[in-house]
């Protein structure tokens, strides 16, 4: 069943090579019960974790059931542990959190392979433990603990026990209950390799092997059918452990994915607070996430709903100011735009669709007993269009009402709340600068800017504003809407040569007049909102990150004080990828959990924030799959190291961790 050659083992402590194996060679037959001897630091113990696979040789030739162990893989190796060796190790190496029936049921959640589940409840019952299935070790005696360690070691059925001082830690009745067991299993044609430095214990076993200074000494063997120590030892044949145990290539299943997340939730719980602080971080980064794409997103919104009421392709043709003699003189001192500037770029340049010509000024509006000051805008009949200002209640003027200077008017919504409070405006007479208008019909409410109440005007003909109302023979301004915005710097060139052409401007005189472009405003302001909702999310993601690292940080916590666990998982059959999965599940676990949270606590501060900056914010969907995603992201990405670093833990360097 083993046989090893020249195995040797060194052990560098500090600048010191310490060894412990000298070239031990050593055949252990089917059946055998085996008792290996000698002091603290003869090598017992290191040979016994080359037995078991939890140690590698620096040199010499290990055999198990025939192969051999320096040609295996890892994962090859860990399936070997699981299913060919039982641990008994002297400080039990329970985990626990756990109860007794889960510490035994542990190795078959790495090499279950169609094994019966309730095989585990059997052996506890089996070892006289039936009653207490359900307790945690901290709930359990020395010799019930170490009984459930040897359940443990007999689930998956394997031909091997080695047992590391397995009475080391109790009392002398206890004692004799765990060295039965042993004999029992020896008797059923389990190979039984124990450790001890005690001659009482060696005493049950048929062959001693005593060794020292890392090289045996002696290895003696009871007579057939003889006694050792006053018990009865036989000769135990079994030729079928010889074969080496079938073990499944690994995969993962949902029964075991399922498990991974048990481990993992179980973990998470033992450690509540720090679980907590660790998923804050990540819950803070998906809030602020949530919070500042909705924030962002309802900013634009609110930029967007002002920008629509400039209009869409519009340029605009104002009166410039120019300098004369170190002079600056006023808009339209030298350039003056009239009514026919409007009609003939209208007819002129072919891009252009339609033009509205404007003046204003301020005007005192009177109802009754209300007055109000506000601002008039006498303008164009295609204003509207132009402008996204078609009244909602009402109609705008005609163009047959601006040529015959009809004394109309169209309201915006603060002088209608302002004079006429709940009622009907329309049809009904006011004075605006002591003339009478009547009142056809009511903008739609376009709200406050920065520097201006949009909805404060009274709009009426242009011509009876500059005729009638204000007395004034040029225009201020001429809005200019072109067909297509692909046209727009070529009708914004033919517009500049045609006033150049109309006004006789020379070379001197051709700044005396400006040209804006009105997509160009509403571009720079989209790129501006743009360009503060990315930074928000920056910033939010930035939140994330650092819950990324708080994540790491706690998981190389959680790895390093886990490291027995590890050790002790790897021993009983998990290979790297089984660790890997748990710590990794856990990390993710950690930031779904945050990220859940963070989703709920985003959208009530985003409720909170929309409301306090009048903002028509809301959470979207897309905005929360997007931070859901990246909460779990940052789970993969960050508790990928801490997961990995455990994952490539030695199994022996791990169980002697203090």
């Amino acid at each position: 069943m083993i046989r090893i050659s020249k195995l040797r083992k060194t052990y560098q402590m500090g600048e010191a090579a310490v060894p412990a194996l000298r070239g031990v060679s050593l055949v252990i037959e089917p059946g055998e019960f085996v008792a290996i001897m000698g002091p603290s630091g003869s090598g017992k113990s290191t040979l016994m974790h080359v037995l078991g696979l939890l140690d590698v040789p620096d040199s010499g030739s290990y055999e198990l059931y025939g192969q051999e162990v320096s040609k295996l893989g890892e994962d090859e190796l860990a399936g070997l542990r699981g299913k060919a060796i039982g641990f008994v190790f002297q400080q039990f190496n329970l985990l626990a959190r756990t109860s007794a029936l889960e510490n035994v049921a542990l190795p078959l959640l790495y090499t279950a392979n169609g094994a019966d589940p309730s095989r585990p409840k059997g052996l506890l019952e089996e070892v006289g433990l039936g009653s207490r299935i359900l307790h945690k070790p901290n709930e359990l005696s020395g010799g019930q603990q170490q009984r459930v360690a040897i359940a443990r070691a007999l689930v998956n059925g394997p031909g091997i026990i080695l047992a590391d001082e397995p009475t080391g830690n109790l009392d002398s009745s206890s004692e004799e209950e765990i060295m039965a067991i042993l004999r029992k299993l020896n008797e059923g044609g389990i190979t039984v390799i124990l450790v001890t430095h005690e001659p009482e214990i060696a005493a049950h076993a048929r062959r001693i092997i005593r060794m020292r200074d890392g090289v045996i000494q002696s290895d003696e063997t009871a007579t057939e059918a003889g006694t050792a120590g006053g018990v009865a030892v036989k000769t135990v044949q079994a030729e079928t452990a010889v074969r080496p145990p079938k073990i499944a290539p690994p995969k993962f299943t949902l029964k075991e994915t399922s498990e991974h997340f048990k481990q993992a939730a179980r973990a998470l719980l033992a450690n509540k607070v720090r679980s907590g602080l660790s998923m804050l971080g990540i819950l803070i980064g998906v809030a602020a996430v949530i919070a500042m794409l909705a924030l962002g997103h309802g900013a634009q919104q609110a930029i967007e709903k002002q920008l629509a009421s400039l209009g869409s392709n519009l340029l605009v043709l104002r009166p410039g100011s120019r300098r004369a003699h170190g002079v600056a003189l006023e808009a339209g001192a030298v350039t003056r735009l009239t009514l026919e500037d409007a009609a003939e770029i209208r007819a002129t340049v072919p891009s252009v669709k339609k033009t509205a010509p404007s003046v204003s000024g301020r005007g005192q509006l009177v109802f009754g007993n209300k007055n109000w000051s506000t601002q008039i805008l006498g303008t164009g009949p295609d204003y509207p269009s132009m402008r996204a200002s078609v009244p909602q209640v009402g109609r705008f003027f005609r163009a047959d009402e601006d040529r015959s200077r009809s004394r109309v008017a169209v309201l915006g919504m603060t002088p209608v709340r302002e004079l006429f409070g709940g009622a009907n405006p329309i049809g009904e007479f006011i004075k605006i600068n002591k003339v009478n208008f009547q009142v056809i019909g009511v903008l739609p409410e376009k709200g406050a800017n920065s520097w201006r109440d949009q909805d404060n005007l009274v709009v009426i003909p242009i011509t009876t504003a500059m005729r009638r109302l204000l007395g004034k023979d040029f225009v201020d301004s001429i809005d200019i809407e072109v067909a297509d915005a692909s046209q727009m710097d070529a009708a914004q060139d033919a517009l500049r040569e045609l006033v150049i052409r109309r006004h006789r401007l020379p070379p001197s005189q051709q700044e005396s007049f400006e040209i804006r472009n009105m997509a160009e405003i509403q571009d720079a302001l989209s790129q501006t909102s743009r360009t503060m909702s990315l930074l928000l999310a920056c910033i939010a993601a930035i939140s994330l990150l650092v819950g990324g690292i708080g994540i790491m940080n706690i998981m190389l916590v959680s790895v390093t004080e886990r490291t027995r666990e590890i050790g002790l998982r790897k021993a009983v059959g998990a290979r790297r990828r089984d660790i890997l999965a748990q710590f990794l599940i856990e990390a993710v676990v950690v930031s779904v959990c945050g990220g859940l949270i963070g989703i709920a606590l985003g959208w009530a501060a985003t409720q909170a924030m929309s409301r306090l900056a009048g903002w028509a914010a809301a959470v979207s969907p897309g905005a929360s799959a997007l931070a859901f995603l990246f909460s779990a992201a940052i789970g993969i990405i960050f508790g990928l190291w801490p997961a990995r670093k455990a994952s490539r833990l030695s199994p022996i360097e791990a169980l002697r961790y203090e």
